[in-house]
């Protein structure tokens, strides 16, 4: 999980601004490493929610860079996000997350509370509540 998200801050660190010599705390490099982590982190464990993760990573780093570097660092972010799309996307369901979670439906019961059994890998949710599929969810065998 991480070799993505280093792979971002590896390629985008020469062009971080230099911090300001009297900012105390984390450093322009700390901020934009730990901003690709949490970016990829949440793409792993909670894909179905994230619909935009290039959009908002760029938008949460960008400060960092200078205005001549932001269209390379878009592309950067989007090249380096779609990878980790794809391969979330390849690994075989478990029924674990990546933390070891057991994953459970994105549905919620009559009473309220989530729904316990395991989801479909196409879409998250389990066999009852195929029915709260999006449109654009469903994939149609070939």
């Amino acid at each position: 999980m991480y070799r993505f998200s280093r792979s971002i801050y590896r390629e985008l660190a020469p062009d971080i601004l230099e911090d300001r010599p009297c900012h105390s705390g984390p450093g322009n490099h700390e901020r934009v490493l730990r901003a690709c982590e949490a970016a990829v982190y949440r793409l792993a464990t909670d894909r179905h929610y994230f619909a935009r993760p290039t959009r908002t990573l760029f938008n949460d780093i960008r400060i960092y860079f200078p205005m001549s570097a932001q269209e390379r660092v878009y592309h950067v972010v989007d090249r380096y996000l779609g990878f980790a799309r794809e391969y979330f996307a390849s690994i075989p369901p478990s029924g674990f997350d990546i933390d070891g979670r057991r994953i459970e439906c994105r549905a919620t019961t009559r009473r309220g509370t989530p729904c316990q059994r395991t989801p479909l890998p196409e879409n998250g949710y389990c066999p009852s509540h195929q029915h709260l599929t999006e449109p654009d969810e469903i994939r149609f065998a070939a």
